[in-house]
This record gives C-alpha cells, structure tokens and sequence, in this order.
C-alpha cells in the first residue's frame, strides 16, 4: 500500500512539476519585453524611411522564439495580411516566433499617394527595414513570401541574404512574362470560349470597373486558380475588401488573370543562382502560375527544396493546407537543427 502511495505522489509531483514547466514556457513564449508598460498584443507599427518621408507600418508579433523568426510577406501589391491568418494556429503550435506585416500603401498601415513609392526596389528596403526592428539576423531571420511577396523575397534575397537564415517563395515563379504566357497558353484554355471572349473584349476597352469583369473572373478563374474552397476564408474575404487597388493595379495589372502593370516584365531567373540561403519553392496544381517552373527554380538556386500542392491553387495555404503547411513547418525545422 506504502508503495502504491508513493508511487502516486512521484506521479503528481511529475505531472505538478510538468505543467509548471509548460506554464512557464508559455508565459515566455507570450512576453514581448516592450520598451512600454502597455501591451498591444504583439501590435506595433514600425517607422519606414523613404525617399519621400518617413511612414508607419503595422506588423504583430506572435511568440518569442530566439532561433526562429518569420517575417510573412503578402501578396497584392497591396493586399493584407489578414489572408495569411491561417498561419497562427500552426505556427504557434511549433513555437515559432513570426510576424504579421502590412506593406506599406496596405489598410493597415499607412497609404501615402506618391507613386513613386511603389517599386519592387523601395519595397525591398522597407522589409530591411522591418528585419533591423525586429532584431532578426542571419541565424534566425526566415522570409514567407506569397505571390507579389514571393517576388519580394527572392529581390531580398538577392541584395539582402546575408542577413537571412531560411527562404520561402510560395506560390510564384521568378519571371512574370512567364506567368503571363502560362495564363494565355495554358489557364485561358481551360475557359470556355464564350466566357474569354467576352472577358478579353472587356480587357481590349480596358472597362475593368464594367462589374461583369469581375462577374466572369470570379466562377471562372478565381475560384478554379486562386483559392479552391466552396466558401472562401473570412480572412481572404477581408483581405480583398481591404486591398488598395490603386497599387494594386499600377503593379499588377487589373486582375490575377496575367500581368499588365510595372511588374510585367520583372524577371530575375537568371540570377536565382546568386541565392546561396536555403529555400524552398512552393507551387500548386492548380495555381494562376506553373507548377514545373516552380520546381525548376528550386534547382536553380543553390540550396534548393520543392513543395508540391497537389489539390491547391495559388493559395495553396488554404485549399492544400495539410500539404502545405507540413512542409514549410518541416523545412524551417531542417534549416533550424541543420538536417536540410
């Protein structure tokens, strides 16, 4: 009986012992040590310099994880973050330390009107910029890029790896006259022709704010190559109310059915050998961009790994989910213990 007893009570003062620890471990996890006494929930709006004056943008932090910290990129130009939510629960559940981030010109921070602004080049020394307030560096800082912010990674890549741990480009190739070709060549067929008809007749008059554009695109091409669920995530609907579509379409062009705007001849494939930091490439089956040369880039940098969604499309984070998010989480756990 004596024995039973004791038994039992090394068992309590194991489990005792194990939630103070795990207690512990969360309240780390969940401290911030900002230089204020007030708590945003990890909300902090960070100061940009630019050419043309000094802004504000808005990130939240997630965890505090010294040996992990990811900064995740949207796409758009000048959508949000808030389609990206989805990597909250995952995340967290690995213990890493990451960050929501609104670009400048996006709702959440703020929107000055010089176009100017709006190049791939000022964009890449705005995330610099985010890096150095972060306290991010080469042994912990990690890039999650998504579509225009896929772009964004590789340009930082390209000029700022030095300061990078881990790189991953989802859901974009490295040449947009390339995304251009494969939505003409190979989605556009996928249409009926009466349906492209009518939408290349709108695009020739360039009436993209005739509401039919848009009444075609959506059945047709969005959710058949953006994002694959019957019903679109509350965090996607937000974030395409929210998108500023000024830059939006000076950058991208009217609509994610090819590209029209300032990135329409952006290409840095040849130089995807210049990138010595570990990445991974992520593409889909059914994405607005080809999946083979997605995998092609992926032996083109130096160190390189592909993913492939067989169910996803361009958000692949949310119609491929398990597939996905398993492999990002497994390639930030390789680089980070040092098995890529």
């Amino acid at each position: 009986m004596r024995s039973i007893l004791l038994f039992a009570l090394i068992a309590l003062t194991l489990v005792s012992c194990k939630n103070e620890t795990k207690s512990e471990y969360l309240k780390s996890y969940f401290t911030y040590k900002d230089n204020n006494n007030v708590e945003s929930a990890g909300v902090k709006m960070i100061p940009i310099k630019t050419p043309v004056g000094e802004f504000k943008v808005w990130t939240k932090r997630f965890g505090s994880n010294p040996k992990i910290k990811i900064l995740l990129l949207h796409g758009g130009p000048a959508m949000t973050h808030e389609y990206m939510e989805c990597f909250e629960t995952f995340f967290q559940r690995e213990g890493f330390e990451f960050y929501e981030y609104d670009q400048l010109g996006s709702y959440y921070s703020d929107q000055p009107k010089d176009s100017s602004l709006w190049t791939t080049e000022r964009f890449v020394e705005e995330v610099e910029q985010v890096r150095k307030a972060i306290g991010a560096d080469n042994n912990n800082f990690y890039v999650l890029g998504n579509s225009w912010g896929g772009i964004l990674a590789m340009e930082y890549a390209l000029k700022y790896q030095k300061n990078l741990k881990g790189l991953l480009v989802a859901n974009m190739v490295a040449s947009a006259p390339e995304y251009g070709k494969y939505a003409d060549d190979v989605l556009a067929k996928q249409m009926k022709p009466e349906i492209l008809a009518e939408i290349r007749a709108l695009e020739a008059k360039k009436d993209f704010n005739n509401p039919r554009y848009m009444e075609l695109l959506v059945p047709n091409f969005y959710q058949e190559h953006l994002c694959r669920l019957k019903e679109w995530p509350d965090g996607l609907n937000r974030a395409s109310k929210h998108v500023n579509g000024e830059i939006y379409t000076l950058m991208q062009g009217p609509s994610e059915f090819g590209i029209s705007g300032r990135l329409a001849k952006w290409d840095i494939k040849n130089r995807l050998k210049e990138i010595t930091t570990p990445t991974l490439m992520i593409g889909a089956k059914y994405d607005t961009m080809d999946p083979k040369a997605m995998e092609g880039q992926s032996k083109l940098v130096q160190k390189g790994r592909f993913l492939y969604c067989p169910n996803g499309s361009h958000l692949a984070m949310w119609d491929d989910q398990k597939v996905f998010m398993n492999g990002v989480i497994q390639f930030i756990n390789d680089v980070n213990t040092n098995k890529f």
